[in-house]
């Protein structure tokens, strides 16, 4: 970390918004006006849209995140977390994946921290639950779903073998509803490798509390992308929640009860609960209030935007919307992330600043390979499109959306490629435990019993 008498523009968060900000900062920054820190748990962003590709084996996963100090080559970037924040003395508390904690000065502040998995007090969760909300879960799936089939197809024990078929999914949101869409779609395609396991062997479960599955595309759509759901045999239950999941065994409040070694929970998200720490006023569901400006209320000289932040939706509320909030989607953080650049530099420099509206431009989509749903909005016109065009709409989108044309060339180079190339069904379950082999190898040897036989005869005369 380097010193400066510069101002510092002091960015909490390398997500969407942490990095496109920080790049919008520093591309509109005179030389040598100010420093900008990035600091974030991760070295990396991850675009999480493409999570389900990763774990359906369709998109390398280091090609779904970006490097930061790649893309920010003259910002600091600090690997850690603001675990403390000293508004009157402008003093941040920045503790590093290694070594004591200490202080970093700020004269400018960027809240961009994101969301966690929202979760509930739910017996067993903790233990079973497998998330999508990082890389490194896609990757942890994936790997553990092939790894199902491998323990089916070697075992005479039935039992095991349904628990190791059965796949639970609870939340039909975008995440929910796109994840099982892909990994249904790889774990059919892998089941033509094994002799005894066949799809109709295998039961995919879906549930969600509400009354409908993929609410951002619209009731119409959503009903469509249920059916198409239901036609490939996977089981949906609606107006459902999960009591339990101990030890595998899950029970839902529609009494149904299932023993399974996969829980994939995508039942939503909630701001980071570190906010708390920060001094900041936040809402009702703890995310940081802030105005049309991006600016926290109350201050002039903290941002904040994305999925941490709770900022008025001024074109619904110019519809006659009342006390809208923008949707915490890719959409709104990447156009937020802009505005938010461009008002730090001109608060730095004592000028006006811009109020963020966006109107919804629509929502896609993809459930699996060659199926989606998009919806696609023109003025007041609502486009709605099912099967492959949508998958392609979905695909051109967050291919064009994903940062940096380094990644958006390798993930269109994944994509053609799976044109031609039969997917990989290989299961790398090793990558969670990779020194385990190594250590049964290099582990001492226990002591021989006979060593210590002499000396105990020894003590018995």
């Amino acid at each position: 970390m380097s010193t400066t008498e510069r101002p510092r523009i002091l960015v909490v968060g390398g997500g969407y918004v942490g990095l496109y900000a920080a790049k919008r900062i520093m591309k509109k920054m005179r030389y040598g006006e100010a420093t900008v820190t990035v600091v974030d748990p991760r070295s990396y962003m991850t675009y999480q849209p493409f999570l389900p590709e990763v774990a359906a084996g369709s998109i390398s996963p280091r090609h779904v995140v970006v490097p930061l100090r790649r893309v920010l080559p003259k910002a600091e970037v600090l690997t850690g977390r603001v675990t403390n924040i000293d508004q009157d003395r402008k003093v941040a508390v920045v503790t590093p994946l290694v070594g004591e904690a200490y202080e970093l000065p700020f004269d400018y502040l960027v809240i961009a921290l994101g969301a966690i998995s929202r979760t509930f007090p739910i017996p067993g969760l903790a233990e079973q639950g497998i998330g999508m909300k990082g890389v490194e879960e896609g990757i942890g799936l994936r790997n553990h779903v092939l790894e199902q089939l491998d323990k089916a197809e070697s075992t005479t024990d039935e039992d095991v073998r349904r628990k190791a078929l059965t796949f639970v999914f609870v939340g039909g949101g975008f995440a929910g509803a796109e994840t099982i869409g892909e990994v249904e779609d790889m774990a059919r395609d892998a089941a033509k490798y094994y002799t005894s396991i066949k799809r109709e062997d295998m039961r995919f479960i879906l549930v969600d509390a509400a009354d409908k599955i993929l609410p951002e595309v619209g009731p119409k759509l959503g009903t469509w992308g249920k059916e198409h759901l239901e036609s490939r045999g996977i089981e949906i239950y609606l107006n459902t929640s999960m009591d339990s999941c101990v030890d595998g065994h899950v029970v839902l409040k529609n009494g149904l009860e299932v023993d399974s070694n996969t829980l994939v929970w995508t039942a939503g998200v909630k701001p980071n609960p570190v906010l708390a720490r920060y001094g900041l006023p936040l809402g009702p569901r703890g995310h940081v209030d802030a105005e049309p400006t991006l600016q926290v209320k109350g201050t002039d000289y903290i941002w904040t935007a994305g999925d941490n932040a709770q900022v008025p939706d001024l074109a619904a509320r110019k519809a006659g919307v009342e006390n809208a909030w923008c949707p915490p989607n890719a959409q709104h953080a990447l156009r937020q992330a802009k505005v938010l650049g461009d008002n730090v530099i001109s608060g730095m420099r004592g000028f006006p600043q811009k109020e963020y509206a966006h109107s919804n431009k629509g929502a896609v989509a993809g459930l699996g390979l060659h199926k989606g749903v998009a919806m696609i909005v023109m003025g007041k016109m609502k486009i709605k499109l099912k099967g492959r065009l949508a998958w392609y709409m979905h695909r051109g989108y967050h291919g064009m959306a994903m940062p940096t044309w380094n990644r958006k060339i390798r993930v269109f180079a994944d994509w053609t490629l799976g044109m031609f190339l039969k997917r990989e069904v290989v299961s790398l379950g090793a990558l969670e435990t990779p020194r385990e082999e190594f250590y049964e190898a290099a582990k001492p040897a226990p002591a021989p019993a006979a060593v210590s036989a002499p000396a105990e005869k020894a003590k018995a005369s």
